[in-house]
């Protein structure tokens, strides 16, 4: 299976910067006071994880491919915030703020992100772009180093260009298949229909 599907845990690594896209309870010390985003080199760190979602007016099947052009919502796996942006300023680039919002998975709707992608779907393979559907802003690193408490993790935030900085690709996570098709058991032999 060489796409994203809707339901799948994903790392999503910064292409440029090589850093994942991460999230803790550590909440900002500036603009929203919402907890922060950032960029890991770490491969096996768990609060890397993303699940990919539908939104609150859109459902997303799981097991369904994610369509060039859909919005869908990024909740962390291990806090159940949602990826989210606004106009506040981020802290070291003075960007605009990427924060983690919302309990067990429901925000609002500054929680979208827009999938930009060549093709039809969002192949597993490829760079993609996520922009953020109330400002238009891209998800982005630009290569800003927190200090302490969070010593060497890269500020991650949007920005209105469109540059080698907003360009992820999934990596390691678990993709969820699609559904069976209607009228076909697991083991492939359709469903009897007589009676």
């Amino acid at each position: 299976m060489g796409f994203v599907t809707c339901g799948s845990v994903v790392k999503l690594l910064n292409v440029r910067h090589n850093v994942r896209l991460h999230s803790h309870d550590v909440r900002y010390g500036s603009g929203s006071g919402q907890q922060s985003v950032t960029g890991v080199t770490t491969v096996e760190d768990s609060n890397s994880y993303w699940s990919v979602r539908g939104t609150s007016t859109a459902v997303c099947q799981r097991g369904t491919p994610v369509r060039c052009g859909q919005t869908i919502r990024l909740t962390h796996v291990n806090t159940g915030r949602n990826l989210h942006s606004h106009y506040f300023a981020s802290p070291l680039s003075s960007n605009q703020e990427v924060s983690a919002f919302g309990e067990e998975g429901e925000g609002d709707s500054l929680d979208e992100w827009t999938v930009l992608c060549g093709g039809a779907v969002w192949e597993r393979e490829e760079s993609v772009r996520f922009q953020h559907t109330a400002t238009d802003g891209l998800l982005s690193v630009t290569g800003e180093q927190y200090g302490r408490p969070i010593h060497g993790q890269r500020e991650v935030h949007a920005m209105l260009t469109a540059n080698q900085h907003n360009y992820w690709r999934a990596m390691e996570g678990v993709f969820m298949k699609p559904s069976e098709a209607p009228g076909t058991r697991d083991n492939g032999s359709p469903l009897h229909t007589e009676f």
